[in-house]
């Protein structure tokens, strides 16, 4: 199996935690400031990135079209400034007839009631009722910048839950980070013996790590 799959399987089967993730990668990943729209859900899955500037959305509309089954579309905003990128009728194309696990982006959406409504799994830094616009842009959006996200971003690894979302870079996605994350549940199922079980406090589990003795 392709270690992305794999890595992306074992977090999924296990329910592996942003916070957990992040710690796989010292403590990193987490993209600033991006919470859920709504509570209780979990996804994981292969990122496709789509780019966003100067106040227009023109460019989502056109990168979504080849969204594929269970990606997690990021799209990232560039000089949008404080508008929301996409509302309700993007998000249910990409949802509900392109199959997408998830949305994710680092700048507002609109529609908030009826995301909120149909527990559509959106992460995203707010709301605001004034929108992007659709108008092509004049000048094209830097290449540079594109050829840096689709060699890093595009086909990384996102994992979202009530925490926020984790990246995980695709120079790490590899059997090291399965391992990493195989390691970390394990070490969690054991803290959580020390204390539950053993009724130990947390100074001695975590901090003397007194169950390796």
């Amino acid at each position: 199996m392709e270690i992305r799959k794999k890595i992306i399987e074992y977090i999924r089967i296990n329910k592996v935690s942003t916070t957990e993730v992040a710690d796989c990668l010292g403590k990193t990943g987490a993209l600033p400031n991006v919470m859920p729209v709504n509570r209780g859900q979990f996804h994981v899955g292969k990122v496709k990135w789509v780019y966003a500037y100067n106040e227009s959305n023109w460019d989502v509309h056109a990168q979504v079209r080849n969204t594929e089954k269970d990606d997690i579309v990021y799209i990232e905003t560039f000089q949008c400034g404080d508008r929301a990128i996409v509302g309700e009728l993007v998000s249910k194309y990409i949802l509900l007839y392109r199959q997408a696990a998830a949305i994710v982006t680092n700048a507002k959406m609109r529609d908030a009631h009826r995301l909120i409504k149909e527990q559509y799994p959106i992460w995203c830094t707010g709301f605001s009722p004034v929108g992007c616009f659709n108008a092509k842009n004049n000048q094209p959006f830097d290449e540079a910048i594109i050829k840096d996200r689709m060699k890093n971003v595009d086909g990384s690894i996102m994992v979202c839950d009530d925490s926020g979302v984790v990246i995980i870079p695709k120079e790490q996605i590899t059997e090291d980070m399965y391992q990493k994350l195989i390691a970390i549940e394990e070490q969690e199922d054991i803290w959580f013996d020390c204390i539950d079980r053993r009724k130990w406090d947390t100074f001695d589990t975590v901090c003397l790590k007194k169950y390796k003795n």
